[in-house]
């Protein structure tokens, strides 16, 4: 599963950070390859490793968050485009059913800060469903900004703790144990969302 979702080692994308982030063009560039992916459908999670290791969190949430809403947005419109021919597989038509029965901005924010949820079936669904635009991006905002958040903290605070005296300190720990936690809930809450949404789906009686 981990090479599906990083099918590139983290070593070579440590290496690229490092030569990167020097460069003061090199965020810019990330972005909108991060925002060129997402619009397509692709992961951009890639680009959170060359970002977030290197960078102040401040920065790195701030980056993160303009490629990914970017390409939240992009993605909206291509699935706008796509309407009725897109066929989605199991998975996705699950999401599409799930946000055609709840698309409110509490839902669309919690898929969103879900670890592991498919952010690129949820945007895709977005425009297909022509869900309300002004709601899909203040959610994504909101959603992807707590998310970034968490996990720039977090990322932050164990390259900062090969550096520093401070490996034990609570505030470099606290980011990690509430990633833990939501990976341990993402799961849980991600198949309560689609297993109730399959059941809305099922005609009655």
């Amino acid at each position: 599963m981990t090479a599906i979702l990083l099918p590139i080692e983290i070593r070579y994308l440590w290496r690229w950070g490092v030569e990167l982030a020097g460069h003061p063009m090199a965020l810019v560039g990330i972005v909108l390859v991060m925002a060129v992916l997402m619009s397509v459908g692709l992961p951009g999670s890639l680009c959170f490793w060359l970002i977030a290791p290197f960078h102040a969190p401040l920065l790195s949430v701030s980056v993160l968050l303009v490629g990914s809403v970017a390409g939240s947005m992009g993605a909206y419109r291509f699935g706008k485009g796509l309407g009725d021919t897109w066929k989605p597989g199991y998975l996705a038509r699950q999401v599409l059913n799930l946000l055609s029965k709840r698309s409110d901005f509490l839902t669309q924010c919690a898929v969103r800060i879900l670890p592991g949820f498919p952010h690129a079936f949820v945007n895709l669904a977005g425009g297909v469903l022509g869900l309300p635009l002004l709601v899909f991006c203040c959610a994504a905002i909101v959603g992807l900004g707590v998310k970034w958040t968490v996990y720039a903290n977090a990322v932050h605070g164990m390259v900062s703790a090969r550096q520093a005296e401070q490996a034990m300190d609570f505030f470099t720990l606290l980011p990690l144990v509430i990633l833990a936690l939501l990976l341990a809930l993402g799961g849980l809450a991600k198949r309560w969302f689609l297993g109730q949404s399959k059941v809305d789906s099922l005609p009655p009686g």
